[in-house]
């Protein structure tokens, strides 16, 4: 099916550059709350804390909303998910709680979840391929191709990772335990705060008494755990991808299993570990989270760079200072931004604590990601399960389609290779195809793949820099390795989009190109998110919080540190702390 991509531009969905509103609005120089970044969660935030009486602005430096979350049309006649790309951690009640069905966002559900095609010389025969989704009786199916005894596992395992999460989920909504309070404050502060222990009593009661092998799940290597329950490498490479993807480690790494875990807790409009495609990308959630907060009556400008926090004499926030120097006054400020910005860049050092200072200095973003955002003129073709003579869609289309998936030992090379400096020779690649389900986002017969890969390390070796000829040399190396699966892939490609760990970094304010705003380690979640003393998302300086993903519970488009921060934002107002 031959596809004319140029014949086909859509513009932005803004209505005014400076404002995102029907009706253009004057910026105001006094709110009670200013949100540093429109990310997702900064708009999540927005939306709460306006729906509980409190005045919010957000202001963002870019001239479209969204953050990571967001759509752009890089190449003409195509919208990518320029960033994140997937749909599935954003929390129940926010999808309730704002509506956003009502504002827009429409969701395809995605059935099958993976797509493993396998290289190898099958005696003549096509290579084999593991498809993964929603049917017990398929799946086991297709993993008996390469052990019976894993397919007869697979069901158990499914219903004994289902528990833990059961058990976390509740975790994710509020906000961590506050240590302080519970061992320095008054005694009605310490009684009150023992309430926040609840969540965790009811996650220990949920595990019972396998509570030691779930713990062994969250600390040890994800290799070890699936190795307890298989043997065939194609399935517990497919599994393992989750535990490494947009983390700087590989399957040898211990506490690799919460990564896993922290990507199959997600649910969709009431269907457990369902994974979709915003109509339109990922900007759609985005703008329709916005169209919320707009309507109880937030503000929100683009093109609006936040300079600095303002810090009074007394070190309570009173609002922010505009690139150009606009004062904004406020009661409170909330940044989307990472920690590292948020307290290295925007926030007077000699406001802050030296130790807290020296500590966000240490909080791990290392990043192995690279985003290749991909037009296509075709489907791509795979030797496994090849098109049919249509070329339209098939059910494998759909998927994640890992590639350089067929063992463990695989991911453990790519890693090595990224910690010596070096983009990986034989990258780990996740391949979607969004269109597939998806028509506004690209020409009639043409497609938009979004190829999220690792591992490329920030900074290379020797000092080499990442120039348009290594970023081009490396994305040549994931096309070389497509092309492996899917022959003819390199000649269907009209225009490419390579967004390395800096890149990621410069375009979106990912510090470190870090998709999370920093790694989800262990020693980097819960307690200890951003940093052991403050992970209630409270700062040393009153009235400023953190609400983005360097926040509990962490990265991907959940909504929850948004939404968290803001209640207690709003909780610390009532009790006018500040």
């Amino acid at each position: 099916m031959y596809c004319n991509s140029m014949s086909y531009f859509v513009k932005y969905h803004w209505i005014s550059r400076r404002t995102y509103s029907k009706i253009p609005r004057q910026l105001k120089l006094k709110y009670d709350a200013v949100i540093i970044g429109g990310g997702h969660n900064g708009l999540v935030a927005a939306a709460y804390l306006q729906r509980a009486g409190v005045n919010a602005v957000v202001l963002e430096r870019r001239h479209v909303i969204g953050g990571a979350a967001v759509t752009e049309e890089i190449i003409p006649g195509f919208k990518f998910s320029r960033a994140s790309y997937l749909l599935s951690l954003l929390r129940p009640q926010i999808y309730n709680d704002l509506e956003l069905k009502k504002h827009g966002l429409k969701v395809y559900f995605r059935n099958p979840h993976s797509f493993t095609p396998i290289l190898e010389d099958n005696k003549g025969q096509r290579p084999r391929s593991l498809v993964l989704g929603t049917d017990t009786a398929e799946n086991q199916r297709q993993i008996a191709q390469f052990s019976e005894k894993d397919a007869k596992a697979f069901p158990e395992y499914e219903e004994f990772m289902n528990r833990l999460v059961d058990a976390i989920d509740p975790l994710l909504d509020a906000a961590p335990v506050d240590v302080a309070s519970i061992t320095q404050g008054s005694l009605s502060q310490r009684l009150k705060s023992l309430q926040t222990l609840r969540p965790l009593v009811k996650a220990g009661r949920t595990l019972g008494s396998q509570l030691p092998k779930y713990y062994e799940v969250l600390t040890a290597p994800i290799s070890k755990i699936l190795d307890q329950w298989f043997e065939s490498e194609p399935l517990k490479c497919t599994l393992a991808t989750d535990a490494v993807i947009g983390a700087m480690s590989c399957p040898d790494t211990p506490g690799s299993g919460y990564v896993l875990l922290h990507h199959v807790m997600g649910e969709l409009e009431g269907r457990k570990g369902a994974w979709g495609y915003a109509e339109g990308g990922m900007g759609m959630v985005s703008n329709a989270i916005a169209k919320s907060a707009m309507a109880a009556g937030a503000e929100i400008y683009t093109e609006m760079p936040v300079e600095q926090v303002l810090v009074d004499s007394s070190g309570k926030a009173r609002g922010v200072v505009l690139q150009d120097g606009t004062e904004i006054q406020s009661r409170m400020v909330l940044s989307n931004a990472t920690p590292h910005h948020t307290f290295l860049k925007l926030t007077p050092k000699e406001q802050l604590p030296v130790d807290f200072i020296k500590r966000i200095s240490q909080f791990d973003a290392k990043s192995p990601v690279t985003k290749i955002n991909v037009a296509v003129d075709r489907l791509p073709n795979f030797v496994s399960l090849p098109n049919k003579a249509d070329g339209k869609p098939l059910p494998h289309h759909q998927c994640s389609i890992h590639l350089n998936s067929e063992s463990m030992h695989l991911l453990n090379e790519a890693f090595d290779d990224a910690c010596r400096g070096e983009p990986s020779s034989r990258p780990m690649i996740e391949l979607s195809i969004p269109s597939s389900l998806d028509p506004t986002i690209a020409p009639p017969g043409c497609h938009a793949i979004s190829l999220f890969t690792q591992y490329t390390p920030y900074h290379l070796r020797d000092g080499q820099q990442w120039n348009e000829e290594e970023k081009n040399r490396y994305a040549d190396t994931v096309f070389d390795w497509i092309e492996k699966y899917a022959p003819g892939f390199k000649s269907s490609v009209i225009g490419r989009d390579i967004l390395t760990p800096p890149d990621l970094e410069r375009v979106f304010g990912l510090s470190g190109g870090n998709i999370f705003h920093g790694s989800m380690s262990l020693d980097q979640l819960y307690f200890a998110r951003p940093i052991a003393t403050f992970s209630n998302y409270r700062s040393p300086i009153k009235g400023l919080y953190l609400c983005g993903s360097g926040a509990h519970p962490g990265g991907g488009v959940m909504g929850a540190p948004g939404r968290n921060a803001a209640l207690v934002a709003v909780q610390d107002l009532k009790r006018a702390v500040f």
